[in-house]
């Protein structure tokens, strides 16, 4: 039997898009003889719809479009994601579905088990578990088909579950006690550094356990947050890897069950290299799926500014940039010079706009106000707040979308002022921590100087009062970064991360900035998310809690 694998980049409730996108594959698999073609998990609506599905019009949208799809279906099968209505007054409206197209018509509807709740899912908010385990019949072909489910099915995964929910067994194991000839995966399967590798281990120990061929096709693009990365697969029934797809852009390929040539598989790519494709990719989506074209952000001098406008150059186009310098009188001369030597090495417009008249036009309004009080916290945050300002304003009259600049390590430990340098439409680097920024600037300056040198060698510093820097403030960023990872990547806690050997006032006084800063993190702009546990959409955590220490 001959398999198209079609892996496309769609957009969220864009179903004229989606479906042009959807038929096109399905002509083209066609034309190339395949008996079936098979798209990702929600395809036709894009995932993930989030509350959208508790609107009937678009629920009835995604109906439509799953019908004028079939229609195309005539010499060829597909297998189609999207929403569909449970018609059982019990449960929950909806289930997650794959459709299955041939002759022109619906032929059945094949539903998701195991709905993950966990991280950046909601799926059991909004859809109800399947029950049912049927096989397709496809000529002669028994194929089951399962939805994601099983690239992430464990027992700890499922404790998180209703009891309603609840399997002893996986639905991959209910459907291959039925021999099918086939199994078919339909993935909506988000991006992080080391999904990768897990993934595929997954598809091939499935393959190998239940000794049958697995077809994996997951999506790509980004939406908002989450960026998916292709890397949809064919394995045998020995797991052996017969086709695999690229990784962060749209890809098609026809595969043959009886095949027995087996290609190099892909190595696993350089993290670095992996990350750099995908807050590309995420800019990028972000831009062209909400309908805007130009970006701009505050170039200091600083490594994260530098690196999100080299990102963002890549993903956009300098064309389509133009930033703004805004120093003050604590900048240093090589912190401008570092701006303008990127700004004209990546041929980016720019301005420079002084902000220290600015900045003491503000003091001088408040100097009654704060009469007889020492400046502090509140001087430094002004500048911030005056940059912030300009940013915006320059946005709101040249409709260029503001960048925000802020890495992971400020995010958690609140280093980042509020209406300022946290301002923006979008966090590039807000799921990296510092030492990521560092170690991807370097991969980006791995055949050529980029970004300056001296931005990458200097010491990290705000520029917001004389000499300053972040180490006054924050432990080394090495250490600071080691204590984040543990605490909020892995959750462990102020006991095992002493017991690990950390000091003990370090560890509290880290942990206290982070569960004490939740409310900044609540009013950032959304973070491209690229490891397991991104603040926002991944980490959500009450602003108003005692948080045990």
């Amino acid at each position: 039997m001959r398999i198209a694998l079609a892996q496309l980049n769609y957009h969220v409730g864009n179903f004229p898009e989606n479906s042009a996108r959807i038929i096109a594959a399905i002509e083209k698999a066609k034309v190339e003889g395949a008996d079936l073609i098979v798209f990702s998990e929600l395809s036709v609506c894009g995932y993930y719809p989030n509350d959208l599905l508790e609107r009937l019009e678009f629920v009835r949208e995604a109906q439509q479009a799953i019908e004028s799809i079939a229609i195309h279906c005539k010499g060829i099968a597909a297998l189609v994601g999207g929403p569909s209505i449970n018609p059982s007054p019990k449960g929950k409206m909806l289930y997650n579905s794959a459709f299955f197209l041939q002759n022109g018509e619906i032929q059945s509807v094949h539903h998701k088990t195991l709905l993950p709740t966990y991280d950046v899912f909601d799926e059991y908010r909004h859809f109800e578990s399947n029950k049912d385990f049927n096989l397709i019949d496809l000529n002669g072909h028994k194929i089951a088909v399962t939805i994601c489910e099983d690239l992430w099915f464990d027992q700890k995964v499922m404790n998180s579950f209703g009891r309603e929910n609840l399997y002893a067994t996986s639905p991959m194991e209910e459907y291959c006690s039925q021999n099918p000839d086939l199994v078919v995966n339909l993935s909506a399967s988000p991006f992080s550094f080391h999904q990768e590798r897990m993934r595929k281990d997954i598809v091939v120990g499935n393959a190998q356990k239940y000794q049958v061929p697995v077809v994996y096709v997951n999506q790509v693009g980004a939406q908002t947050e989450l960026i998916f990365d292709g890397g949809s697969l064919m394995v045998d029934q020995q797991g052996r890897v017969v086709r695999e797809l690229a990784y962060f852009k749209e890809d098609f390929a026809i595969v043959d069950t009886r095949e027995q040539a087996f290609p190099e598989v892909q190595a696993f790519a350089d993290r670095n290299e992996k990350v750099y494709q995908a807050l590309v990719l995420g800019i990028s989506d972000y831009f062209r799926k909400s309908g805007f074209r130009k970006a701009t952000l505050g170039l200091s001098g600083g490594i994260d500014s530098a690196l999100t406008l080299v990102l963002a150059v890549r993903a956009l186009g300098a064309e389509n940039l133009k930033v703004l310098l805004m120093p003050s009188q604590y900048s240093s001369d090589h912190s401008v010079n570092d701006a303008v030597a990127l700004a004209n090495k990546l041929g980016v417009a720019y301005e420079t706009l002084p902000i220290h008249s600015i900045a003491t036009a503000f003091e001088q309004t408040l100097a009654q106000t704060f009469h007889g009080l020492a400046a502090d916290l509140t001087e430094e945050n002004i500048q911030a707040r005056v940059r912030g300002t300009l940013l915006m304003a320059f946005s709101n009259k040249f409709g260029h979308i503001v960048l925000n600049t802020s890495n992971k390590s400020e995010a958690a430990v609140g280093y980042g002022t509020l209406y300022g340098d946290m301002n923006g439409g979008l966090s590039v680097l807000g799921d990296l921590y510092k030492t990521e920024v560092y170690q991807l600037s370097r991969y980006i300056n791995r055949e050529e100087e980029i970004i300056p040198v001296n931005t990458l060698l200097k010491p990290p510093s705000a520029e917001l009062r004389p000499d300053q820097k972040d180490s006054d403030s924050l432990p080394e960023y090495d250490l600071l970064d080691a204590l984040l990872f543990q605490y909020i990547d892995l959750s462990k806690s102020v006991q095992e991360l002493v017991e690990a050997g950390y000091d003990e006032a370090i560890v509290r006084k880290v942990v206290t900035l982070v569960n004490r800063n939740e409310y900044k993190r609540f009013q950032a702009p959304p973070t491209l998310r690229v490891s397991s546990k991104a603040f926002g959409f991944g980490r959500k955590m009450p602003i108003v809690a005692r948080y045990p220490l």
